[in-house]
C-alpha cells in the first residue's frame, strides 16, 4: 500500500542533486504546491528533466536550483517568453540539452523499456540534430534505410498533481496527461500531489479518466489545490489574472534589477520563491468557470460580454489571416493545435463552422482529441474543451498513433523567423552584438515532415522576420518531394507561409518560396522590401480574397468574441494589458452564468 503522509514530509523525500522531472503540460496539472516546497527547503543542484519547461522552470531558475536543464521548449505561453529561462541561457548560467520532443519521448521510453535506446525518424532539415548529443544516426539491420537512436533518458523523481488518488495508492489522472505516463516510467519514484481521496473501488468512475495502478506510486500527499494557480478540471479552471500579476512581479523585478546593477547577471536574486494562495474568492470563481457548460454560451451572451464590432465594419489584418488560414483545411483535415497559437485556433473553429465540419480537432498538445467548434476563450478554454473531447490521451500518444503514422495534416504555427528556403529558427537570433534566446522548437522538429502540410504565418512580415537565410534552424521540411516522402510513409504535402501582405509556397525544384498571393491593397514592392532576400513570384498572381461577410460574423460574435487573436498582433508591452481586457470580459460572463461566483 502507498503510504499517504503530508505535503511538508512529500517534499523531504525530494534530495538535492537530483534528475527531477515534472509532470502536467503548459498550465494544466502543475505540481506547484510540492514545487514550492521542495525549493523553500532549499533544495540545489538539480538537473530539470521536461518537454516544457514554463511557470515551474521559473521557479526553479529563481531559486537558483538548477546546475542543469533538460527540455524542448519553453514560456509562459499566451502571457509571452519566459524571463528567467532566456537570461539562464543567454548567460550559460545553467548546462543544457535541448532535445526534439519525439526524442525527448523515446529516451523516456528506453528507460522504461530498460533498453539503452529507443529508434525514431530522422527530423531531418533541423540543425538542432548538429548539436545535440541526444542521438545517434544509424540504419536499420533490415531495410538499410536511416533511423535515428534517442538515447536513454532515465529520471530520479518526478513531481506530479491528479485529481484523485484512492487509500490504497491508486492514482486517478482526469484530462490532458502531457508526458506523464513516460516520465513516471522512466522515474525510480514518483510522488503526487491530489485535489481528494477517494475510496478503494471509486477510482476510474469519472469519464475518460485514467487509473494508474499504485505499482508506479511512491507517496502521495492529499494537497486540494495543489496545481493553483495552474488548472486542475473538474475542480477549477487556470488563474490568468494571478499569473499576469506574476508576469508583472517578474518584469519589476527585473527592471529594478538593472536600475541597481550591483549584481552579476548569473547571481540568483535573494528573494524568495513567489506564493501562490489560493484564495476562497478565487476558488469560488474559478471553480465555478471551470463548469460553465457549452450550451451557456449563447450567441446573447458573446454579444453581451465580447468586442462590440459590427459585422459590417471593415475586416481587420487578423480576420483576413484567420479566414486565410481556414481555407487550407477541409473536412478530411485532421489539425493539431500548436502552442500559442490563438490565430491558427481560430482558424481551426471557423473552418469547422463553415465548409469543414468534419475537420478533426486536437488541442493541448495532443491532450484533447477531437473537440468540438466553440467560443475562444482564455478562462474557459480548457472546460470547453474538456466537455467536448471524444478521447483524453496524453501527449506521447498522440506522437505514436498520429504524428508518426502520418495522420496529422495540419499544425499551423507561426515562428521568431522563417527564410526563403521555409526553414525556421525559434532558438535564438544575434541582435545588436548579443545572443537572444528563443523558446525553442519544442516539436516542430520533428512534426515538420511528419505533417501532411507545414503551414506557418506571420503576422509581422519583415525582413528580420522573413530572412535570406536563418541563423539557426530549429526545423525545416527536409523530406520535402512527392515520391521520397511516400517512401517514408508520409503524405505528400505543401510547405506554405502566410503573413500579413501576401501568401508563399516552397517551389520543390528551386526550394525556395513563391509568392503565389497577393492581399487587397498590397503592392509587390512593398513586399519586397519587408523580405529580407529575393523570393520567386507567380505569374499571374492573384489578390487573396478577402472574408465574406459570414466569416466576419462567425469571427467577430461567435468564434472569438473577446479578440483573443489580437494578442498575436499588439505590441509586446500591450500583452498584459490586452489579456486582462479579455478577462474582465470573461469574468463578467461567468458571473452571468453563475452570480454565486463573484
Amino acid at each position: 500500500m502507498t503510504e499517504i503522509i503530508s505535503l511538508d514530509e512529500l517534499a523531504q523525500q525530494v534530495p538535492s542533486g537530483i534528475r527531477i522531472g515534472i509532470g502536467g503540460v503548459h498550465l494544466t496539472r502543475l505540481p506547484i504546491a510540492l514545487i514550492d516546497k521542495v525549493l523553500n527547503l532549499g533544495r540545489k543542484d538539480f538537473t530539470y528533466i521536461s518537454w516544457g519547461g514554463g511557470l515551474p522552470l521559473e521557479l526553479f531558475l529563481e531559486a537558483d536550483a538548477l546546475k542543469k536543464l533538460v527540455f524542448c521548449f519553453s514560456s509562459l505561453d499566451i502571457l509571452g517568453l519566459a524571463p528567467r529561462f532566456r537570461a539562464a541561457l543567454e548567460t550559460n548560467r545553467v548546462e543544457v540539452e535541448e532535445w526534439t520532443a519525439l526524442a525527448m519521448i523515446q529516451g523516456l521510453h528506453a528507460a522504461f523499456f530498460n533498453l539503452p535506446e529507443v529508434p525514431f525518424q530522422v527530423p531531418v532539415g533541423s540543425d538542432l540534430m548538429n548539436t545535440g548529443n541526444f542521438w545517434k544516426k544509424t540504419v536499420s539491420p533490415f531495410t538499410g534505410e536511416p533511423i535515428a537512436l534517442a538515447r536513454r533518458l532515465d529520471v530520479d523523481t518526478v513531481l506530479f498533481h491528479a485529481q484523485r488518488a484512492d487509500r490504497q495508492g491508486n492514482i486517478e489522472i482526469q484530462g490532458a496527461r502531457g508526458l506523464d505516463l513516460s516520465l513516471l516510467g522512466a522515474s525510480k519514484k514518483n510522488l503526487f500531489t491530489v485535489e481528494e481521496i477517494a475510496e478503494v473501488g471509486e477510482l476510474g468512475s469519472a469519464p475518460k479518466s485514467y487509473v494508474l495502478p499504485r505499482t508506479f506510486v511512491s507517496a502521495i500527499a492529499h494537497v486540494p489545490g495543489g496545481a493553483y494557480p495552474t488548472s486542475c478540471l473538474p475542480y477549477y479552471t487556470t488563474d490568468y489574472r494571478r499569473l499576469v500579476d506574476y508576469v508583472r512581479t517578474e518584469e519589476q523585478r527585473k527592471k529594478s534589477a538593472v536600475a541597481a546593477a550591483t549584481a552579476a547577471p548569473h547571481v540568483a536574486p535573494t528573494e524568495s520563491s513567489p506564493r501562490f494562495v489560493f484564495s476562497a474568492p478565487r476558488k469560488q470563481f474559478l471553480s465555478a468557470a471551470a463548469q460553465v457548460p457549452l450550451k451557456a454560451l449563447t450567441p446573447a451572451r458573446l454579444e453581451h460580454f465580447g468586442l462590440k464590432i459590427e459585422t459590417a465594419a471593415p475586416y481587420t489584418i487578423d480576420e483576413l489571416l484567420a479566414a486565410t488560414l481556414a481555407h487550407e483545411y477541409d473536412n478530411a483535415s485532421i489539425c493539431s493545435v500548436g502552442s500559442v497559437s490563438p490565430l491558427a485556433m481560430v482558424s481551426y473553429l471557423l473552418a469547422k463552422r463553415t465548409h469543414a465540419p468534419g475537420l478533426i480537432l486536437i488541442s493541448l498538445n495532443g491532450g484533447f482529441i477531437d473537440v468540438e467548434s466553440h467560443p475562444m476563450s482564455l478562462t474557459l478554454a480548457e472546460p470547453l474543451d474538456w466537455q467536448t473531447a471524444k478521447a483524453f490521451w496524453g501527449g506521447d500518444d498522440t506522437y505514436h498513433w498520429y504524428y508518426q503514422t502520418g495522420r496529422i495534416t495540419h499544425e499551423v504555427i507561426t515562428t521568431a523567423q522563417v527564410d526563403l528556403q521555409g526553414r525556421t529558427n525559434n532558438a535564438w537570433i544575434e541582435s545588436k552584438g548579443k545572443r537572444l534566446r528563443l523558446p525553442g522548437q519544442g516539436g516542430m522538429a520533428d512534426v515538420t515532415n511528419l505533417h501532411k502540410n507545414f503551414t506557418l504565418y506571420l503576422t509581422r512580415h519583415s525582413p528580420e522576420r522573413f530572412v535570406e537565410s536563418v541563423q539557426f534552424c530549429t526545423a525545416s521540411r527536409g523530406i520535402l518531394g512527392d515520391n521520397e516522402r511516400r517512401q517514408a510513409g508520409l503524405q505528400p504535402g505543401t510547405v506554405r507561409l502566410i503573413s500579413n501582405l501576401g501568401i508563399f509556397e516552397l517551389d520543390h525544384a528551386a526550394r525556395k518560396f513563391r509568392l503565389v498571393s497577393i492581399h487587397p491593397g498590397v503592392a509587390l514592392e512593398e513586399i519586397r522590401q519587408q523580405t529580407g532576400g529575393e523570393f520567386l513570384v507567380a505569374d499571374p498572381l492573384p489578390i487573396t480574397p478577402a472574408p465574406t461577410a459570414d466569416e466576419l460574423h462567425l469571427i467577430r460574435h461567435e468564434i472569438d468574441p473577446f479578440g483573443i487573436r489580437q494578442l498575436e498582433f499588439v505590441p509586446s508591452k500591450s500583452r498584459l494589458e490586452t489579456i486582462e481586457r479579455i478577462l474582465d470580459a470573461e469574468q463578467a460572463l461567468v458571473e452571468d452564468v453563475f452570480p454565486n461566483a463573484r
